[in-house]
């Protein structure tokens, strides 16, 4: 659930993310503050050195040149080594982000992810880490350093006079804190908006690529694009929005500083005809100040670069506060079925246990997909589930993955309730194969090692020949190491349907559950695995969802689903 945080909540909450890099912000923050003061006192030095030639300071020209001279080369390296130290924090902390943020996703899958928006979750993903960029390497450090700077020179100003120390102060704090603060509560509605519509319109994108055959089929490209031309008008009309916001910004930043030089100027000139401020004072104040605003300048423009970034990184924030689901089981004593099956003829005859089982989706909690669902299959039984689209059948075989929880009643697999397994050695127990199977851009052997990283190639090899895949494999150019996936070779969907078969029998489970795994196979297939897994059946218990009759021939006995109740 999104929660809604103010620019401080999101600030604080990205700043927590620093402290594994705290040694190496402390550096820039103290390179970035002796790299101002060098740049600002350039300045200064320059009004030492005209006071010098009417007479009017103590500092010689000589001392000016060299001074002025030493700090210009110090500010440049400086300047370097500031922007070096934080650009290496905000690409190492953007690397740590993305695995955070990838591990929230994947524990929220696939309950909390399934219907989401996911030209979204991409933008998230890609776009929105990268906009943390400016906070992390043009942000924290900044602010510090502004802070700092400011301090020194409103100390300094205090040394001629205190009037002028408060005007300066009064100056900093209007740049760098209040004008921000106005500019920022103007444009974050405009923000928080564009990143949304950013996101949804790659989501309109993503889906016009995927369907691109339908469209083409059914003549209807013109309106899509029309609806993307739509889109990116109205996306470029917040842009507008944003652009405008930071051009007023821009323009109220240089007015403040021409302001409040002027206000010193005439300030000093005012308290040097009451011989309140040497000459000296004068002259150095005003040059000082009008020289001096270079830290809290960045924090102003930064403020329009925000609304970006404060978008996205409470988009960021969400994904990584997001409550899954389904809580992972850790620490129980470590489980498999193999090392239960011993214990009682009990957990031979009900391995897996469906008792009063019911489930319904938390986006629609009013529809039940399941009702009062009962079943006991034994050790080495093969068990088909049939039933009309909608009736449950899928659902069934994700509950017993603990891909959801059920709503009432209980799955035990060995007598012990499938929420109690570690979920790890509950998914080291079961394999699962679905219809539509994803391959990812690699090679052949990688995509159906996916189920076990460390099986060997022979392994990998006997897997996709009872998966009847291995002569079609050797057949192409590369063999294993062919590159498949989007963009690469493409499979067809008995092929992709076969890879998803080996990756189960490569996983060497005790369980196999099947979500129509012959839907997209010819007969010769369908024969060739189905002969496979009855010689598995010593081995393995299997539960095969499928419409078809052929592949219920080998199932031992047939579980008829029928509006969410077995029978």
């Amino acid at each position: 659930m999104e929660r809604k945080r103010s620019g401080m909540q999101i600030v604080m909450q990205l700043i927590g993310l620093v402290k594994p890099m705290l040694p190496i912000m402390i550096m820039a923050i103290l390179l970035g503050v002796v790299g101002f003061l060098c740049a600002i006192f350039i300045a200064i030095m320059g009004g030492y050195g005209l006071l010098s030639i009417i007479g009017e300071s103590s500092i010689s020209l000589k001392t000016v040149f060299i001074a002025v001279g030493i700090m210009a080369v110090l500010r440049g390296a400086l300047r370097y080594g500031e922007q070096a130290s934080n650009h290496y924090i905000a690409f190492k902390l953007l690397a740590i982000i993305r695995d955070k943020v990838f591990k929230a996703l994947r524990k929220l899958a696939p309950a909390k992810l399934e219907g989401k928006d996911k030209g979204n979750l991409i933008s998230i993903i890609t776009s929105d880490i990268e906009l943390l960029e400016v906070f992390y390497a043009h942000t924290i450090s900044p602010v510090c350093i502004a802070f700092i700077t400011c301090l020194i020179m409103v100390v300094f100003f205090a040394q001629y006079s205190v009037i002028a120390a408060l005007i300066a102060l009064v100056a900093y704090i209007s740049v760098g804190a209040i004008l921000p603060m106005i500019t920022s509560n103007m444009g974050k509605k405009a923000g928080s908006t564009y990143r949304g519509r950013f996101g949804e319109i790659n989501t309109y994108l993503l889906d016009s690529i995927r369907g691109l055959r339908e469209v083409i089929q059914y003549g209807y490209g013109k309106d899509r694009i029309e609806e993307i031309d739509r889109q990116s008008d109205y996306l470029a009309e917040l842009n507008d929005d944003l652009k405008k916001c930071e051009g007023r910004s821009r323009g109220n930043c240089d007015s403040l500083i021409i302001g409040f030089s002027l206000i010193m100027l005439l300030t000093c000139v005012y308290l040097n005809s009451k011989g309140m401020i040497s000459n000296e004072g004068t002259v150095i104040c005003t040059i000082g100040l009008l020289g001096s605003f270079g830290p809290v300048t960045a924090l102003s423009n930064l403020a329009n670069n925000l609304l970006h970034t404060f978008a996205s990184g409470d988009r960021i924030l969400n994904i990584l506060e997001e409550t899954p689901l389904i809580e992972e089981v850790e620490g129980n004593e470590s489980m498999s079925i193999a090392g239960k099956l011993h214990e009682s003829d009990e957990n031979n005859s009900k391995l897996i246990e469906c008792k009063n089982v019911n489930f319904a989706y938390n986006t629609n909690p009013d529809e039940v997909i399941l009702d009062d669902v009962s079943m006991n299959i034994a050790k080495g039984e093969i068990v088909g589930i049939s039933g009309k689209s909608g009736s449950g059948k899928s659902t069934l075989l994700k509950l017993m993955m603990r891909f959801f929880d059920t709503s009432s009643g209980e799955i035990n697999i060995s007598g012990i309730n499938i929420k109690d397994w570690n979920t790890s050695d509950l998914r080291n127990s079961e394999s699962y194969v679905i219809q539509d199977t994803y391959l990812f851009v690699d090679s052949i052997k990688n995509n159906v090692k996916l189920a076990n990283l460390n099986a060997s190639d022979e392994g990998v090899i006997e897997a996709c020949k009872k998966a009847n895949i291995h002569e079609f494999i050797e057949s192409l150019p590369n063999g294993y190491d062919t590159i498949i996936g989007e963009g690469h070779h493409q499979l067809s969907g008995g092929e992709r349907q076969r890879i998803g078969i080996a990756r189960a029998f490569l996983h060497d489970s005790d369980i196999i559950l099947l979500d129509e795994p012959t839907s997209n196979l010819d007969s010769l297939n369908e024969g060739a695995i189905l002969k496979v897994l009855n010689e598995e059946r010593d081995k393995k218990t299997i539960v095969i969802v499928s419409h078809r009759k052929s592949t219920m021939k080998i199932a031992d006995r047939v579980i008829n689903m029928n509006n969410g109740r077995a029978s």
